[in-house]
Order: structure tokens, then C-alpha cells, then sequence
């Protein structure tokens, strides 16, 4: 099984999310289902359905949470010594060549992408222009509207 990268804040919250599937989620589901077989007749139960229903969406997800942090390899930014250049976990200030805007992403993992946030997946587009590049240089990158050019301002492993 390949590894997955990931930061410690994202593995930290996938073992938070986790915790609450078990713990919360799980018992919350099985005693739901217990109620609904009091009821009667489960033939024509549409709260048991609907109870049966989420235990199989919390079981499998689950299981894709363990899975993912079985393979999953932590990064810590601050302890990277990338000798300036943009890698998996770099915060990267950009200033757009057209319009002059100033833009700041995280290079993360899939599972902890958020483009509210500032969090890009390593395997976007942005973020595969950005990869083993340096303070100074340019990056292209297809955008829908065609190409953009990013002038790399900082790179900084925090």
C-alpha cells in the first residue's frame, strides 16, 4: 500500500474524527437500531432502515479512516530543511503576475484540503506547478480561464 502524506494537524484530525465515529456515532447507531426492533415488525420500519442505513455509512467510514492513517506518513512543516523550495507541507505566499493579488496557500494532503482555509491538495494543479520551486520564480498553471502565472514571494515551513 502506497503512503499517504499527510501534516500532523491533518492526522490529528482524522484520529479526532475517528474517536467520534467509535465513540459517539457507533453507540448512537446501535441503540437506534435497538429501538427500532422494539417497535415491531422490521419488514415495513423505515427508522430501522434508516438506522441500518447509517451504520453501514459509519462502519465504512471507519474503515477508510483507519486505512488512511495505516498509510499515512506525518510531515511536520517546521521540521523540513527543503533549502527554500516549495515541497509537500510549505506555506507558499504568491503575488498573481495579471492582477497583482496576493495569495497564500498550505501544500497538504487530500483528506485536509480546504480552499477557504488556504489549504491546497498536493495533487491540484497549483500545487504540482509550485512543487521544487524557489522564492523568485515563476509558476504556471492551467487554469479554466487559461493560463496564470504566480510570482513565488515566501516559502516557509511553519
Amino acid at each position: 500500500m502506497a503512503t499517504i502524506p499527510i501534516t500532523r494537524r491533518g492526522a490529528e484530525k482524522l484520529k479526532e474524527e475517528l474517536r467520534q465515529l467509535k465513540t459517539v456515532e457507533r453507540p448512537a447507531v446501535v441503540a437506534a437500531i435497538a429501538e427500532a426492533r422494539a417497535q415491531g415488525d422490521l419488514s415495513e420500519n423505515a427508522e430501522y432502515e434508516a438506522a441500518k442505513d447509517r451504520q453501514g455509512f459509519i462502519e465504512g467510514r471507519i474503515q477508510e479512516v483507519e486505512g488512511k492513517l495505516s498509510a499515512a506518513q506525518i510531515i511536520d512543516p517546521s521540521a523540513v530543511d527543503a533549502g527554500g523550495k516549495v515541497v509537500f507541507g510549505a506555506t507558499v505566499e504568491l503575488e498573481d503576475e495579471d492582477s497583482g493579488a496576493a495569495v497564500r496557500y498550505q501544500i497538504v494532503g487530500e483528506d485536509e484540503a480546504d480552499l477557504k482555509l488556504g489549504l491546497i491538495n498536493i495533487s491540484s494543479p497549483i500545487a504540482r506547478a509550485l512543487i521544487g520551486k524557489e522564492e523568485g520564480d515563476t509558476a504556471e498553471v492551467q487554469a479554466p480561464s487559461g493560463v496564470k502565472r504566480y510570482e513565488i514571494i515566501a516559502v516557509r515551513y511553519e
